[in-house]
């Protein structure tokens, strides 16, 4: 292709080898896919509820994708039109040098919104497509079960697996097609493409965690504390939107989520690669090539590491955990070995030695694999934090939550201090070459941590698999009590457990990922910046990458102060949502147990619930996301690039502790009410099921449901769309810093405007909420 013009003959077979190998991960996806649907899918009961949980998370999806379409539509002619703004990049010019300037400006504009709309498009993709595998997977697992330990993780595992392919495949493959289209303006492209994955993130995160947890929080509620009943009793008229929940939320959201944050340092190392190429005289392509290379063999690593995950197959126990972490560790070691191979091939001539390189890349799978063990140990049943949350629990539920609040606080501490070694370690190898190649290597960093990608998608789809499944088989085998049913809800018990520690560290290794991200977009941010600068004429001692962004520039510290807080308000506004929609899922299930379900009399209406969460759902999607695109524009606007830089650092550094704090603690909690449900039923001494610890860690749990699977996880993407947005109008911010200040203001107003309705509409209870529960609670009030 004329894009690829300029490379090498080796250059050009690695990017055609990069583009196979994801059409490759892609077949092997639908591989998997059609291993999974051979299985059995277990008896008519089972069927019966898994079909109720099929067609409440298709509608939920379906709905989802209408509340969307509007602002990607929106955003898609924004981006297109905001290359018209700014000239167009030197980049840009050279790569189509055959065209005049406004030809140039047209082409980017289109390439741009095209790269959003595929980038929105195979975000949407992979949590769709990955809930709906897993769908078809959790009955399979419950059946399975009657069979063995092994066949059971399997399928559940290997399900992951295939949402961990597509996330590999499809991110690959856009970043490599938009390359060989774009050549060296593909970065400018590659904005689009990252910010419209982002987005939709952010959309299946706020949305999937709001509808989960207000289930989830509202079946537990009622169910477990007030009726004494047990989990996944199937007279709770909540439990079949807690399951579609575990759906919408962990398998669409965290796979949309892990989707852009691998496109995200795709973006970041390339416009960083793209300046150190200038800087070395546009020779050297490998600062463009390699970070490409690697993401291809993190692919094959994670198609290697998949067939490690392996327990007896006709065993009726095992050991789920270590089996998933031999399938990691596999991976790690299949990846470094072959990219320090290609480093040391391609990297030759490279500055300062080939090492450097494949060293930071090493640095990053290390960390994804200290992440894993750092949320192990906070949120781990076996780890003492978790026991002493356990133990708190003698003392009441007070206690008890003060007791995870202070572990996930300490879990916070230990993760910043692993990420800050982790950039100290990029500075150590390349400090001695300039800022920029230090961020370079931070953007290898976390292109390092996300080689795993497969590995780390397939841990996090196989919890809310096992959880449906042990749902599932809850709801089907109610009242047996022969020793195959025993058996089998034993194996469903244990992989549930382990589902739940594989959900919380893929998540602490997703906030990672994200924070490494970010500071990656904020090196960019500032390439971004300079480059404007110098196209208005800016000395070189001016530009921001020579004088840095000052904090004793009262600006920069009112930007950094907006920053830390923003992370604290999308927080509250998503737990908010939870606690409303909870609320009416509480008074719902009331209203069905008082007309006699748990007696028998009448069946549960399980739709109602599924409507509320929906409902609430989708009321929150627009206004979180455009909290997260409105605010740094506003800020730039108004207070100029240097305070948007301060803004950047604030929400990095505040998202990161927040995040960690919600994610640890709200599953250190549930691990705990875990380990209680699993000591003897014995009430009266205050032991197991039923008695008032087990109460107590039930309310531990509720509070920690909206931490660990609405919050804390919807603030990875919101950082990620935030930084994304700042790259993406920094040039536009310096082009208007003096000059049509009146134009900026009137835009300014407006953006408050829309802003200001924002937050009045998350604070506002939806109507259509209100009337699902005031209907009867009207009708009911006349009778009295």
């Amino acid at each position: 292709m004329y894009a690829m013009q300029g490379l090498d003959f080796v250059e050009q077979v690695a990017i055609w080898a990069v583009f196979f190998v994801a059409v490759g991960s892609l077949f092997y996806a639908f591989y998997l896919r059609s291993l999974i649907l051979q299985k059995d899918k277990g008896t008519e009961k089972m069927q019966e509820v898994w079909g109720a949980i099929r067609d409440g998370a298709d509608a939920y999806l379906t709905s989802q994708s209408k509340s969307i379409f509007p602002l990607i539509a929106v955003l898609t002619v924004v981006l297109f039109a905001s290359v018209y703004v700014v000239p167009p990049t030197p980049e840009a010019l050279e790569q189509f040098s055959q065209y005049d300037d406004a030809t140039v400006t047209l082409i980017i504009g289109f390439a741009r919104a095209i790269a959003f709309v595929m980038g929105a498009f195979a975000s949407m993709m992979v949590g769709q497509y990955g809930m709906r595998i897993a769908v078809e997977a959790n009955v399979r697992v419950v059946s399975a079960s009657k069979r063995s330990f092994g066949e059971s993780l399997d399928i559940a595992y290997r399900a992951g697996s295939v949402t961990g392919m597509l996330t590999n495949g499809l991110g690959l493959l856009g970043g490599a097609v938009i390359f060989m289209v774009m050549g060296i303006a593909a970065p400018d492209a590659l904005l689009g493409f990252g910010f419209g994955g982002t987005l939709l993130a952010l959309f299946m995160r706020v949305g999937g965690g709001i509808f989960t947890k207000a289930a989830d929080v509202g079946a537990d509620l009622v169910g477990k504390v007030e009726a004494g009943i047990p989990e996944d009793d199937p007279r709770n008229p909540a439990v079949i939107a807690d399951l579609v929940g575990d759906n919408v939320g962990d398998c669409a959201g965290m796979a949309a989520d892990i989707f852009e944050s691998s496109e995200v340092t795709i973006v970041s190392s390339l416009i960083l690669g793209l300046a150190l190429w200038h800087a070395t005289g546009g020779q050297q392509f490998e600062w463009i090539i390699f970070p490409l290379v690697v993401r291809g063999i993190g692919v094959l690593a994670s198609m290697f590491g998949t067939n490690f995950v392996k327990s007896g197959q006709n065993s009726k126990s095992g050991n789920a955990m270590q089996a998933i972490f031999n399938g990691l560790i596999a991976s790690a070691i299949f990846s470094t070995v072959l990219f320090t191979a290609a480093g040391y091939v391609y990297l030759q001539e490279i500055a300062g030695g080939w090492w450097r390189i494949p060293a930071v890349v090493f640095i990053g799978v290390v960390l994804a694999i200290v992440i894993d063990r750092l949320t192990d140990y906070f949120t781990g049943s076996d780890a003492p934090p978790v026991e002493e949350i356990k133990k708190s629990a003698d003392t009441g539920p007070a206690t008890l939550i003060l007791s995870g609040i202070s572990s996930g606080f300490e879990s916070s501490v230990w993760s910043v201090v692993v990420i800050a070694i982790t950039i100290l370690s990029s500075i150590f190898i390349f400090g001695e070459f300039g800022a920029t190649y230090v961020l370079y290597g931070v953007s290898m960093t976390g292109i390092g941590m996300l080689t795993l990608t497969g590995n780390i998608v397939a841990m996090d789809s196989f919890g809310p698999i096992s959880d449906n499944a042990n749902g599932i088989g809850e709801m089907a085998w109610s009242g047996k009590t022969d020793k195959a049913t025993k058996d089998a809800q034993k194996i469903m018990a244990d992989l549930d457990a382990v589902g739940n520690t594989t959900k919380a560290i893929t998540k602490g290794v997703a906030i990672g990922s994200a924070v490494i991200a970010a500071v990656s977009l904020f090196g960019s941010f500032l390439v971004d910046v300079s480059r404007a600068q110098v196209s208005l004429g800016v000395s070189a001692d001016q530009l921001i990458s020579a004088v840095g962004i000052r904090v004793d520039d009262p600006r920069v510290f009112v930007g950094m102060l907006i920053g830390g807080a923003l992370p604290w308000l999308f927080s509250s506004f998503a737990i908010q949502a939870v606690t409303r929609a909870a609320s009416l899922i509480v008074l719902e299930v009331r209203r069905q147990f008082k007309l006699g379900v748990l007696s028998g009399k009448v069946k549960p209406d399980y739709k109602q619930a599924v409507n509320i969460s929906t409902t609430a759902a989708q009321k929150e999607l627009v206004t979180l996301a455009l909290l997260g695109v409105i605010t740094p524009i506003l800020i730039g606007l108004t207070l100029q690039v240097e305070a948007l830089g301060g803004f950047l650092a604030g929400i990095i550094v505040s998202g990161q502790l927040l995040a960690v704090f919600l994610n640890n603690s709200g599953g250190a909690w549930d691990n705990a009410k875990k380990l209680i449900e699993d000591e003897p039923k014995d009430p009266k001494n205050n032991l197991g099921k039923g008695s008032e610890r087990h109460k107590a860690g039930v309310v531990g749990d509720t509070v920690g449901d909206p931490f660990k699977d609405t919050a804390g996880p919807a603030l990875n993407p919101m950082i990620k769309v935030v930084n994304l947005v700042a790259v993406i109008i920094a040039p536009i911010v310096v082009q208007y810093e003096s000059g049509a200040s009146l134009v900026v203001w009137a835009v300014s107003i407006a953006l408050i405007g829309i802003l200001a309705w924002a937050i009045m509409r998350s604070k506002a209870p939806a109507e259509s909420m209100t009337a699902e529960v005031g209907g009867s609670k009207k009708k009911s009030s006349k009778k009295k």
